[in-house]
């Protein structure tokens, strides 16, 4: 199989992952709940993930990284816990359903007001609109660092830019780092970012079940669930001191020891090696699919050779169509007859999908990673250059 679903979900993980997981689930106790060698232990090991991830964030508290199943959860604890009723919004059309479900909710239910910035054709967001948006009374700022859907990336200068409209109102940064977190560095003190919200189990090739939230000092977020800390059992409200603050019940553990020794195998092949890596992916991607007569979204040069400029950035995400072609059906005879996996459909991002104009066809997504090779590149090429020949010879094809 060739695995071009990394946005997904990571496929193939380093050996030091799993050997992490098995080592984990023989001889761990329950954090915080005994201190016997088997406690400590994964006590021990859940300190030291907090600060190998916090390392990759640009995150220097890692006593305020917390865990959490997945971004989703993250991103729901941060939005629910900082928005009080009546608030207000700021977000994007790059943003996943993991942010818009939870701000749907929260304006029908609680009467907060919602202003989105707009994407072009080409997904590129209006900065400008999206600054003058954010005004006294702002509750609140939402940024995807990366589309999931056509890969486009918020650039150093525009993150910064967003961060101080939003601090010279008293508005918190929020930034969803679904698709980033383990693929480039995200320099959150640096820039001056309050909220991070990251999942394990895509490029940080970590377990499924794990992610988290990094909150910045003086950042308030109020627990959205409230249980057992296995510290302060007497007080009737949740503990005010971090991590506990945000984590009720017990962590996955098993799973976060597996995250801990990807944030360590990353760190060691470098942040700025795997971007690199990712790019050049992309380059050759690109450069390919519109040579089968691909519709290739997102913000990419016109011509090949701008792909190759120095100030091209993108997170290893590219999305597509084919003429004469249901994009479900490109991905169904990419599995079926290549054995290559990629996504097909809305990708849980109807906003950009309207955006790009792409709301009734969906669209066909490659994504790479650590793993993925130019070999793999090549041969999925080279399938979609068949199909879109098939594609164009088929008159009964649909579009």
């Amino acid at each position: 199989m060739i695995y071009l679903n990394c946005a997904a979900t990571s496929h193939q993980r380093p050996e030091c992952v799993i050997g992490a997981v098995a080592d984990a689930l023989r001889t761990f106790g329950s954090c915080g709940r005994g201190a016997h060698e088997s406690e400590l232990a994964a006590a021990r090991s859940i300190a030291l993930a907090r600060e190998r991830v916090s390392a990759l964030l640009g995150f220097g508290h890692p006593e305020r990284l917390v865990f959490a199943a997945n971004a989703t959860e993250a991103l729901n604890m941060a939005i629910l816990g900082t928005v009080p009723d009546d608030g207000r919004v700021v977000a994007t059309d790059w943003d996943h359903n993991s942010i818009l479900r939870p701000l749907y909710r929260l304006r029908d239910e609680r009467g907060v007001t919602l202003s989105f910035a707009a994407a072009d054709r080409r997904g590129v967001l209006d900065i400008d609109a999206l600054v003058n948006a954010i005004v006294p009374g702002t509750s609140l700022v939402c940024l995807t660092h990366a589309s999931n859907l056509t890969g486009n990336v918020l650039s150093r200068e525009e993150l910064a830019r967003v961060v101080k409209a939003a601090h010279g109102v008293g508005a918190p940064v929020l930034l969803d780092c679904a698709q980033t977190a383990g693929a480039r560095p995200i320099c959150m003190d640096e820039l001056g970012i309050d909220l991070v919200a990251f999942t394990g189990h895509k490029a940080l090739m970590g377990p499924q079940g794990t992610g988290g939230l990094a909150v910045a000092p003086g950042v308030d977020v109020h627990p959205v669930l409230r249980g057992g800390t296995g510290v302060l059992s007497f007080e009737e409200c949740q503990p005010a001191g971090y991590p506990e603050h945000l984590e009720a019940g017990t962590l996955n553990g098993h799973g976060i020891a597996g995250l801990s020794a990807a944030a360590a195998w990353i760190a060691e092949k470098g942040l700025d090696t795997v971007h690199a890596h990712d790019l050049a992916l992309v380059r050759r991607f690109v450069t390919g699919a519109r040579r089968a007569g691909a519709t290739v979204y997102g913000d990419f040069p016109a011509t090949g050779e701008g792909l190759l400029g120095p100030g091209f950035d993108h997170a290893p995400v590219v999305s597509v169509n084919l003429p004469g072609w249901d994009s479900s059906e490109v991905a169904d005879a990419l599995g079926h007859d290549y054995d290559i996996a990629v996504r097909a459909g809305g990708h849980c991002a109807p906003r950009m999908h309207r955006a790009l104009g792409t709301q009734d066809t969906g669209a066909v997504r490659f994504s790479f990673g650590c793993f993925t090779t130019e070999e793999d590149v090549d041969a999925a090429l080279a399938a979609l250059a068949e199909l879109a020949a098939e594609g164009e010879g088929d008159d009964d094809a649909t579009s």
